[in-house]
């Protein structure tokens, strides 16, 4: 048996992995040690993921309900009678009442836009994203400093010499390649210092050298004494905020008579331990990442805010050893009023999606515009997403739900049709480009083949577009072009059509899927195609510094390169330099320190209004975190209970302090209580918990083969304890512990 490359498909960083196949069966994984993003790094998921390709929930066939059970049906019969009641609900109540709702699914990179796509063709800009669970806050703030909520931050690790991570646990959540590899290398070193900000001894702050264990919720309150601190003692950095910011004079009295050390009080933290760090992280090479325990917490867009302003003052933004910036480019202004909102609860596209937390709402009402079909892709909220009952209750009210999946998920068993998806595993996928300053692209061919009759899921919904008839009629040239297998014969043809029929350009990927996708027998592979044929200025010039010639063979040739190397392949060099004039997109180039927005919200966090706010309540005097990364979890990916045996996998988490004074004890049933219900799950007594604040794992109470596993932690969370952008607070969950029998 020969070893095949491929991807892991349980995380964004999308480890290189070679698995070896009998009878059409992953049978070994290991880590792919060629792969030039993570060099033979793989964790225990990643060598499980054969439990999630192989399962019994697969589903194989379209399926449609007919009463309460399903029923195999043709894709032609799937896509006929799909089509005909999309219409229907469209010509009836207008295109508000449709939605997309895309998840992370399996990190198929090349598949989520087209479910996108064919909703925004059909007259809807109804998005409703996981990203917008998690980042909304962290886009809005994006968007007021950088003027773009497309703009992230990325930390240049490998030339910092101190990083501070802020509610992040990276030796567990693998938040970026190879974290354990990289961050334990780190610790060991005399010339790094490793911070970490987090209530809890985590993984990560156990290997730290300075852990800050702040008070559950006083984020805020800590960056905000931090920026405090740093005017203070005239520790910013003056000639780089003369150059590259603007509103610092505007934004001072903010701080002005900030009490840090009564802040930092209220956070539970040393106050000469935080003005070590406001030192250090001035003076270092320094860079700071975030992560769920703020973006999914009290203030946590404001947080967000505060972050940028700390790390400007330091003047770490786009140099070397900071963090410097990706993405850019244009994007949707929410304050612009031709933007639309929420009908129910009047929240804005951030970063051109909207958050799931809402969705719920905006069904569940008397609008004559309100949802009324969703195509849910790769994504299960039922599990995913905060308030399982509001889900339940919302989606047995839509007129239509089609489920595109690989499995039956508790949100399948809900819908009138089921498509059934290919896996990463069965079908091509990559991505065009990633990187700060070497840029790599990678596609990855299938390594087993469908058991059924699942499709890609571009090809799905290309299928889907096409019965909708959204795709105009193509010349038969274009078809013979594509057949021939000359791509730039093929492009050319394709030119010659757009130019003959401009509008054409709205539904390009989906002419691409029709006729080169259906030659080449992946509309994945294709939909590639144009991102190498239509290189930019920069693009050209940045892959030519890779070694690629520039001239008319070039996008060709660097995707012929990319299909030469599954394990990934360097197709551009970047100016580091250059990361904050190429990305930047306020008008003046400038990062925007001062905002209004922001203006009343951050004079509110204080020391005392913040204690008053934190007074635990009678009821629920605990934090529950709803969400916990560990090596036993994988969101809902992993399906089969059996890569877990014999661990205690799913537990609720809690310090020895508070188990003693409820009177529980280890391997204890206790029944946890919120305001959105209740659970009975097992205790774990651990120094793992802060005192004050229990955890339970997300990724659990899945229903595999009829059994139900673990605790669904969302059964806990309510969709309304969020932010003004509709972020859940999983973080920051008031509950009550007690001991069962």
């Amino acid at each position: 048996m020969s070893w095949k490359k491929t991807v892991c498909v349980l995380c964004a960083n999308r480890c290189g992995l070679e698995v070896q196949v009998e009878n059409n069966r992953m049978v070994k994984v290991r880590g792919d040690k060629d792969s030039p993003f993570s060099e033979g790094y793989v964790c225990r998921k990643g060598l499980n993921v054969a439990f999630h390709q192989h399962n019994k929930d697969r589903v194989l066939f379209p399926l449609k309900k007919v009463e309460n059970r399903f029923e195999k049906i043709s894709w032609d019969q799937a896509m006929s009678e799909i089509s005909e009641k999309l219409k229907g609900i469209l010509a009836q109540h207008g295109p508000r009442a449709l939605a997309s709702l895309v998840g992370g699914g399996e990190f198929s990179f090349l598949s989520m836009p087209f479910p996108i796509r064919l909703a925004r063709r059909l007259g809807s800009r109804w998005n409703y994203s996981a990203a917008n669970q998690e980042f909304s806050g962290r886009y809005w703030a994006h968007g007021l400093t950088f003027g773009n909520q497309n703009i992230q931050m990325e930390p240049d690790f490998e030339n910092c010499d101190m990083l501070m991570l802020v509610g992040k646990n990276p030796m567990m959540s693998h938040n970026f390649q190879q974290a354990r590899r990289r961050l334990t290398r780190m610790s060991k070193d005399p010339d790094r210092l490793l911070v970490v900000v987090d209530p809890r001894v985590s993984e990560t702050a156990r290997i730290a050298d300075v852990h800050l264990a702040l008070r559950p919720g006083t984020d805020a309150l800590l960056i905000k004494a931090m920026i405090a601190i740093v005017l203070n003692e005239g520790l910013y950095d003056k000639d780089y905020i003369d150059r590259h910011a603007d509103g610092f004079n505007e934004m001072l009295p903010w701080f002005a008579g900030f009490d840090a050390k009564a802040a930092l009080k209220v956070c539970d933290l040393d106050y000469q331990q935080v003005v070590d760090v406001c030192r250090e992280l001035a003076r270092r090479r320094s860079s700071v990442v975030d992560d769920l325990g703020i973006l999914m917490n009290r203030h946590s867009a404001l947080v967000s805010y505060l972050i940028v302003v700390l790390l400007a003052l330091c003047g770490r933004i786009g140099v070397p050893g900071g963090n410097y910036m990706l993405g850019g480019g244009s994007g949707p202004d929410p304050r612009d009023p031709r933007a639309w909102r929420t009908l129910k609860t009047g929240i804005p596209a951030i970063n051109g999606m909207f958050p799931p937390n809402v969705l719920p709402e905006e069904i569940m009402h008397d609008h004559p515009e309100r949802l009324r079909a969703v195509l849910c892709y790769a994504s299960n909220p039922l599990r995913s997403y905060a308030d399982t009952k509001a889900y339940e209750k919302a989606f047995q009210m839509l007129d239509l739900l089609v489920v595109a999946d690989i499995v039956m998920s508790e949100t399948a068993a809900l819908a009138h049709y089921i498509l059934p998806c290919r896996t990463v595993f069965e079908s091509w996928d990559g991505f065009p480009g990633q990187g700060v300053s070497k840029v790599h692209a990678r596609m990855t061919a299938p390594v087993v083949e469908p058991e059924g009759e699942q499709k890609e899921n571009g090809e799905i919904y290309t299928m889907l577009a096409d019965a909708m008839g959204i795709i105009p009629p193509l010349p038969e040239s274009l078809y013979e072009a594509a057949k021939g297998g000359n791509f730039m014969a093929y492009g050319q043809e394709l030119v010659k059509y757009m130019m003959a029929a401009p509008e054409s350009g709205k539904v390009l990927n989906f002419i691409i899927a029709k006729t080169l996708g259906a030659a080449m027998g992946s509309v994945h592979l294709a939909s590639i195609f144009p991102a190498f044929m239509q290189l930019s200025a920069t693009r050209r010039e940045e892959a030519a510094k890779a070694g690629f010639t520039e001239g008319p063979e070039q996008g060709l040739s660097m995707y012929q390169a990319v299909m030469s190397h599954p394990e990934g392949v360097l197709i551009g060099l970047r100016d580091p330099e250059k990361n904050m004039a190429a990305n930047l997109s306020t008008r003046n180039k400038k990062i925007q320190l001062f905002n209004p927005e922001v203006e009343d919200w951050i004079k509110k966090i204080n020391p005392v209004d913040e204690e008053q706010h934190l007074e635990p309540d009678a009821r629920f005097p605990l934090i529950l975190m709803a969400g916990r990364h560990m090596d036993m979890n994988a969101n809902t990916g992993m399906r089969d209970p059996a890569w877990n045996r014999d661990k205690r996998a799913c537990t609720l988490a809690i310090h020895p302090a508070d188990a003693e004074a409820l009177g529980i004890s280890d391997k204890q049933m206790v029944k946890v209580t919120t305001e959105a219900g209740e659970e009975t799950i097992e205790a774990e007594v651990t120094i793992d918990a802060r005192k004050g604040q229990v955890i339970i794992p997300h990724g659990f109470g899945l229903i595999y083969n009829g059994v139900k596993h673990g605790v669904n932690v969302n059964g806990l969370t309510k969709n309304t304890n969020r932010d003004f952008v509709g972020t859940p607070m999983h973080r920051y969950v008031p509950c009550r512990v007690e001991a069962v029998g």
